[in-house]
């Protein structure tokens, strides 16, 4: 809408224009084509009736009202013009439907309200000067009526307020209730434009979540099951090895080769039953989000299951398996009390590891394991004392635990007869772990282990997620190192 009153592209309703010409619907059309004709008939009348008074043809008269009354075509493109037409016949005295609509439309539209003030006032005027005029003349004619003075000027300013005042206040009245029905539809459109971009990040998240959930849940099953598949595979190549050479020795490997893939489907089994009970309460409506957490738990209480079945089902082993049974025996021991069942409740911890290194040294490997720089036999008091509970928060010691077992299986895999070193430091609000192999020795046999360079990725998401920092890369004595430096946090009390 323009200074004057033009609609630019939209109807009077601020509607888009898809009737003929200005007009937003075809409805409206033809009400201003009705009011049009009904002006023009009005505006014919009484031009007769001025030209028979002004002494003028009276055809003039009507050529006057039908070029007036059919303005109101354009009042909703252009209200400035019917109000100043409205305005220039009233001293013919003509117009009334023509200056009613007009002001309404004008007071309705979108023009500057200063504009409207103006031509509403010029409209109260010109309709008191034309009342005033016609009020004298008819008093002057009629002999016997003398009203007081001030009679006629309030008689001329009432018709003019009457005329006027209505359809001013009622258009200032509908273009207040249009506005507000015009912000409620933007405020409309605005909150489901937010409550759509919600959902649609609502939908990020889930996905993001989820694909957070798979990762974790596979970082799991290859942090659980690759290690004892893995010391299978060992104990498989070993046995192919002695198979002629020492009946009982392959044997006794075939033994541990059992032991292993039982223990390994009980933790999987058990991985497995995780998942689909998180699943099934997921689809009933219930939050799953703790089936992760509860991944490590169930391997560890697996794990620790299927150790003390393996060593209850073996009466006696070779050297191998009198070293698994040295470094892992207190251990297991506690495995089945109720302390060792707290702790293992939440996932591995720092009182496992000793097992953990057994294993790998039962399968063949040389493995030092030494703690703040002290031998192994400094490592049993600190796990006997970290049975009854742990030293620091469930995540980091479950973290530590997982990046031994992966190190260790990355050095049965890559780099077979190697010696390995495992190193754990407690230092003051942290705690430091290394893992760190020689080089591979040309004699051993090499077990092909597939490898699908997941391990060291796998590693560094766990350190990093808590915070810490993780670093491996090969020695210069041929060799390759992993090191993690986690946050030590304690455990929650109370």
């Amino acid at each position: 809408m323009t200074a004057t009153g033009a609609s630019e592209g939209v109807g009077a309703r601020g509607a888009p224009v898809d009737g003929p010409w200005w007009w937003a619907r075809r409805r409206s059309a033809v009400l201003d084509v009705f009011l049009a004709a009904a002006s023009a008939v009005e505006c014919a009348w009484e031009g007769t009736n001025f030209a028979h008074e002004a002494q003028v043809p009276g055809l003039l008269g009507i050529m006057l009202g039908l070029l007036a009354g059919p303005v109101l075509l354009v009042r909703r493109r252009w209200p400035v013009v019917v109000v100043l037409a409205s305005i220039a016949v009233m001293p013919a005295e003509m117009g009334g439907l023509l200056s009613v609509v007009g002001l309404y439309t004008l007071a309705a539209s979108d023009v500057p309200r200063r504009i409207t003030a103006l031509l509403a006032g010029m409209t109260v005027a010109g309709t008191l000067v034309t009342t005033f005029l016609s009020l004298r003349e008819d008093v002057a004619a009629q002999q016997e009526f003398h009203p007081p003075m001030w009679f006629v000027p309030l008689i001329a300013l009432a018709v003019g307020l009457v005329l006027t005042a209505p359809p001013v206040l009622w258009g200032l009245y509908i273009a207040a209730r249009r506005r507000l029905v015009e912000s409620l539809r933007e405020r409309a459109d605005g909150l489901e434009r937010e409550l759509s971009l919600l959902a649609d990040r609502a939908e990020e998240r889930a996905e993001w979540a989820r694909n957070e959930e798979r990762t974790r849940i596979a970082r799991e099953m290859h942090d659980v099951v690759a290690h004892r598949v893995s010391l299978m595979v060992v104990h498989a190549a070993a046995l192919q090895a002695v198979a002629l050479k020492d009946p009982e020795k392959a044997s006794k490997n075939a033994g541990l080769v059992g032991d292993m893939g039982r223990q390994a489907l009980t933790e999987l089994r058990e991985m497995l039953g995780v998942l689909r009970t998180a699943e099934g309460a997921a689809g009933r409506g219930a939050a799953a989000s703790g089936a992760p957490e509860r991944l490590a738990a169930v391997a560890s209480q697996a794990g620790a299951k299927a150790t003390v079945q393996a060593r209850a089902s073996e009466p006696s082993v070779d050297g191998a398996s009198s070293a698994l049974a040295g470094g892992s025996g207190s251990g297991v021991a506690a495995s089945p009390g109720p302390e060792a069942g707290d702790a293992d409740s939440e996932g591995p911890c720092l009182s496992e590891l000793a097992d953990l290194v057994g294993q790998s040294r039962a399968a063949g490997m040389v493995v030092e394991l030494m703690v703040d720089g002290s031998a192994e036999e400094g490592f049993a008091e600190e796990r006997a004392s970290a049975v009854a509970g742990r030293r620091y928060a469930a995540r980091v010691e479950r973290t530590v635990y997982r990046v031994v077992q992966e190190a260790l299986t990355n050095v049965h895999k890559h780099a077979p007869g190697a010696r390995a070193r495992v190193r754990l430091a407690h230092r003051d609000g942290e705690l430091a772990v290394q893992v760190e192999n020689g080089p591979c020795d040309g004699g051993a046999a090499d077990a092909g282990l597939p490898s699908g360079g997941n391990g060291l990725v796998g590693m560094r998401e766990r350190v990093t997620a808590l915070g810490g920092v993780f670093v491996s890369g090969p020695t210069e004595a041929g060799g390759f190192r992993v090191s993690a430096v986690l946050p030590a946090a304690r455990p929650a009390t109370g």
